[in-house]
């Protein structure tokens, strides 16, 4: 039985009032939630409540959940749009982006280099250089911020991003490709590459 199967049964039986379910669901996605939710608040006290806020809210939802999407892609869609509502209440928006060329974002060369691991530490090999992969991604806007996660992160492929981000896969292909050039910018002086290489 695969992930997505083993959730639709976790959510049915919470839809038939086993609430235990529920907390199953809350104990496998907690963690990878507040991740995503900490790069968007950066806050972590805050960035907690807005995970158990957006939990309430997937609890209060999930009757009317269908499984037209998998489970965590539309458990992500609610955290973050509960992190965006929070930014808002707090002042703060999203910078609006225009898009790269498609084929550009595709031909991103070392795309691979990021997507081989989970972790900064074993693709980059180095404090110096996951701290500064790190300074790099709190510097993105959120939406590139947030693809990015998504993408290299929590693993989630385009068709997944587009449906918890709301935008065409194209706009997703762009904010990658613009978080990855963005990080690459600042590796290539520690990486002494040259200026037409990513890193």
């Amino acid at each position: 039985m695969g992930e997505r199967d083993a959730d639709q049964l976790l959510v049915e039986r919470v839809q038939s009032g086993d609430k235990q379910a529920f907390g199953l669901l809350v104990g496998k996605y907690q963690r990878k939630l507040l991740r995503l939710v900490s790069r968007l608040v950066r806050d972590s006290a805050e960035a907690e409540d807005v995970v158990q806020e957006a939990f309430i809210k997937a609890y209060r939802a999930l009757p009317n959940f269908r499984g037209d999407s998998a489970f965590y892609t539309w458990l992500y869609r609610i955290g973050v749009n509960t992190a965006k509502n929070w930014l808002s209440s707090q002042g703060r928006r999203a910078t609006a982006l225009a898009s790269a060329d498609n084929e550009e974002a595709e031909g991103f060369e070392e795309a691979d280099l990021l997507r081989d691991s989970d972790t900064p530490e074993r693709v980059l090999m180095s404090k110096q250089i996951a701290e500064t992969v790190n300074r790099a991604m709190e510097a993105l806007p959120e939406e590139l911020r947030t693809a990015i996660t998504l993408r290299e992160i929590d693993g989630m492929s385009y068709e997944e991003i587009s449906g918890v981000m709301e935008c065409p896969i194209g706009t997703v292909r762009s904010r990658i490709f613009r978080a990855r050039d963005a990080i690459a910018k600042e590796l290539r002086p520690l990486l002494d590459t040259a200026p037409d290489k990513r890193w």
